[in-house]
C-alpha cells in the first residue's frame, strides 16, 4: 500500500464487519505507524438514509447546536445530536465505532464531542491544519491524546467536495505547537503554522480518504488533518464522534457542554442492527438546551 496515494483504497486484510467488531494485528500496527485506519462502505445505504433523512430536520433548528459559515445561513457543524435526536442516540452506541476505540485504548470510552459537518455544496467553507487534541488539550485541558475521532460518511467523498486530508504519521509528533485562529472562518480553531506543515508534509505526504456513503475513518487525535473549501453542486456531510478514555477525561470546561460534554459515563453499545431498529435510547435535550450547557469555567 502507498501510505502518499490519495485514491479511493481498502486497509489491507479489510474484515467483514458483523458483530465481531475486533481489530486485526495488522490494522493496529498500521493504525499506530500512519495514524488512521479508513473502512469503505462500512455501513450500508439503508442505514445511512435513516441518518442522512435526519440530518435537514437539525439543520432547519435555531438551536445554539448549530453553526453557521461565517457568510451564509450553511450549517458548519450542528453538536451534540445525539442528545435530542433518535437515530444519533443510535449512532452514538453503535457498535462498530464504539468497540475498535475500546480495543485501541483497552479502556472504556466516553463520548467527548458528537458533530455533524456540514460542507454544504458550494457553501463548505475550509478546516484549517489542526490537530483535534490541541484544542482538546488548549481548552478543555484533556490530559492526554487517549481520545481519537470516528469520521463517518453520509455522503459520497470525492476529490471535488471538501474531503479530509490527512498527513500520515504526524500523530508521532505529539502536541504541535499551535495559534488560535478566531477569524477565518465561522468557528475557532488552534491551527498549525505553514512551516511546519510543509515539514510535515516533506516526511508524510498527503492522503484523502475517498469513498460511498457509509465509509468510516479512525484517526489518531494528533493526527494533522484539514479540508478545503467545497466548491463543487454536492454535499459532503460527516459526522464525527470524539471518543476519549474515561480515565482521560477534561478537567476544565471552558466551553458550552454542547460542544464538550461533562458526562464521562462509559458508552454502552447497543447491538449491531441498531440503526435499523427502534432500540430505546435517552434525549435529555428533546424538548431544548438546558441552561446549564451554557455555564463554563466550572472546575471539573
Amino acid at each position: 500500500m502507498n501510505a502518499r496515494w490519495s485514491g479511493r483504497w481498502a486497509p489491507l486484510n479489510a474484515p467483514t464487519w458483523s458483530t465481531d467488531m475486533k481489530l486485526t494485528a495488522h490494522q493496529i500496527e498500521q493504525f499506530d505507524r500512519d495514524g488512521y485506519l479508513f473502512f469503505p462502505s462500512i455501513f450500508t445505504p439503508a442505514e445511512m438514509k435513516v441518518l442522512l433523512d435526519e440530518v435537514p430536520k437539525l439543520y432547519a433548528l435555531r438551536r445554539p447546536e448549530n453553526v453557521r459559515e461565517k457568510d451564509s445561513e450553511a450549517v458548519r457543524t450542528n453538536f451534540a445530536a445525539h442528545l435530542y435526536s433518535e437515530p444519533f442516540a443510535r449512532l452514538a452506541r453503535h457498535p462498530r465505532m464504539v468497540e475498535p476505540v475500546v480495543q485501541l485504548f483497552d479502556e472504556q470510552v466516553y463520548m467527548h464531542q458528537f458533530k455533524i459537518n456540514g460542507k454544504m455544496a458550494f457553501a463548505g467553507d475550509v478546516w484549517q491544519w489542526h490537530q483535534d487534541y490541541g484544542t482538546w488539550m488548549n481548552d478543555d485541558l484533556m490530559p492526554t491524546a487517549r481520545a481519537m475521532n470516528v469520521a463517518i460518511f453520509l455522503d459520497e467523498v470525492n476529490e471535488f467536495n471538501g474531503p479530509l486530508m490527512f498527513i500520515p504519521g504526524s500523530h508521532k509528533q505529539g502536541a504541535l505547537p499551535a495559534g488560535h485562529d478566531t477569524s477565518t472562518t465561522s468557528y475557532p480553531l488552534w491551527t498549525i503554522d505553514n512551516d511546519a506543515i510543509r515539514k510535515l508534509v516533506d516526511k508524510g505526504g498527503i492522503v484523502a480518504p475517498k469513498g460511498p456513503a457509509g465509509s468510516m475513518i479512525l484517526f489518531h487525535g494528533c493526527l494533522v488533518h484539514a479540508s478545503t473549501a467545497n466548491l463543487s453542486p454536492w454535499n459532503r456531510v460527516a459526522v464525527y464522534l470524539s471518543l476519549c478514555a474515561v480515565s482521560n477525561h477534561i478537567r476544565r470546561f471552558k466551553r458550552p457542554e454542547y460542544i464538550a460534554h461533562r458526562d464521562f459515563t462509559p458508552i454502552a453499545p447497543l447491538a449491531d442492527d441498531c440503526l435499523l431498529k427502534p432500540y430505546p435510547v435517552d434525549l435529555p435535550w428533546k424538548d431544548g438546551t438546558p441552561s446549564s450547557a451554557y455555564e463554563t469555567e466550572k472546575a471539573a
